[in-house]
């Protein structure tokens, strides 16, 4: 079996968004149930403006990847950010309470692409699955810049960390609380085009 790139629709995502989440919640290792809470999440995400989804599946040939049977590995997605969206408005907040002066945090939040999410089943880390993931996902993005977030890890020791640092990811906020989460995350960008 050989891996496929597939860029998804939202019709697609919707038909695929049990095994998006159940790699979402392995990889996290999050608890079974989580992909309940999620979903209609991501189906509205697939809603939003510049919404692009890009998929890792296992398959004989490219004519077999587009199955709906066929195995997926890995999913990203991501749109373009807004000043209504609660990740925006979050970014934005913790940009003006670190100190960050308004003409640098208009630079920044005016024109970017949300990596929204970015997943490997755990069988399958350690291909260069993520990054090429990544790369699909960003290729001819028309946002000057593209910003995620992730969990800190200490020392930045695990794949993820070392795929957006060697994909020239900087720090633009560390140690950030999102509302309702109790884990610190890193809010990362850097320039498009990658």
């Amino acid at each position: 079996m050989a891996t496929h790139l597939i860029e998804l629709s939202p019709d697609d995502m919707k038909r695929r968004l049990g095994d998006a989440l159940a790699i979402y919640v392995d990889a996290m290792r999050y608890p079974r149930g989580t992909e309940d809470q999620r979903a209609s999440m991501w189906l509205e995400h697939a809603r939003r403006a510049g919404w692009k989804a890009v998929a890792a599946i296992e398959a004989g040939s490219a004519a077999d990847a587009s199955s709906i049977d066929a195995p997926m590995l890995g999913i990203a997605y991501g749109y373009c950010g807004a000043p209504d969206q609660w990740w925006q408005q979050q970014v934005s907040g913790g940009l003006r309470r670190i100190g960050a002066d308004a003409q640098h945090i208009s630079n920044l939040m005016s024109s970017y692409f949300e990596l929204t999410e970015l997943h490997i089943h755990p069988r399958a880390q350690g291909r260069g699955l993520g990054e090429a993931l990544i790369r699909r996902l960003l290729d001819d993005r028309s946002e000057r810049n593209v910003l995620l977030s992730t969990p800190e890890v200490n020392g930045e020791a695990n794949r993820a960390w070392r795929l957006y640092r060697r994909l020239g990811f900087t720090d633009v906020i560390r140690d950030y609380h999102f509302a309702g989460d109790p884990r610190a995350f890193a809010i990362l960008g850097r320039g498009l085009p990658l």
